[in-house]
């Protein structure tokens, strides 16, 4: 006979596992597109520029908004549910659809006059070029 080892969080863990399809907000009735997703991002960095690249399948250029305010980038959009076709009908729905909004803070470095996006195969780029910061003089002030 072999022991096996009690763990009650795993028994914890296996409950929610078995009833998250109740909770899980992906499995709602595609009629309820008012919920809110973020799209995934990933940022990276060359010597000369930012790279932030947002996944938005299914989601148009016309329907992204770009704004920068006080050096947050903010990504804006809606992601439409496409209505079913007269001979057709939805066994399972699980994209989620809806407004998005993803913000991220700008590094001192970054030149805003020169940001630039594209959108390509479902995958938003957009380019933050560097500029260079002028570095904090110290001055010596003789006292009089």
């Amino acid at each position: 006979m072999s022991l096996i080892r009690w763990e009650p969080f795993r028994e914890i863990d296996d409950l929610f596992r078995q009833y998250s399809p109740l909770f899980n907000r992906s499995t709602r009735a595609a009629d309820e597109s008012a919920s809110q997703w973020a799209p995934s991002a990933n940022i990276s960095e060359t010597e000369k520029e930012y790279l932030i690249k947002a996944e938005l399948p299914e989601v148009k250029k016309e329907d992204v908004k770009i704004t920068l305010n006080d050096g947050v980038l903010a990504i804006s959009g809606e992601r439409k549910f496409e209505k079913e076709q007269k001979d057709e009908r939805s066994i399972r729905v699980e994209g989620i659809y809806g407004t998005f909004e993803r913000r991220f803070t700008l590094p001192d470095n970054a030149n805003t006059d020169a940001i630039s996006a594209e959108s390509k195969d479902g995958v938003l780029r957009i380019r933050i070029p560097k500029q260079t910061v002028a570095k904090p003089k110290t001055l010596t002030i003789p006292v009089q």
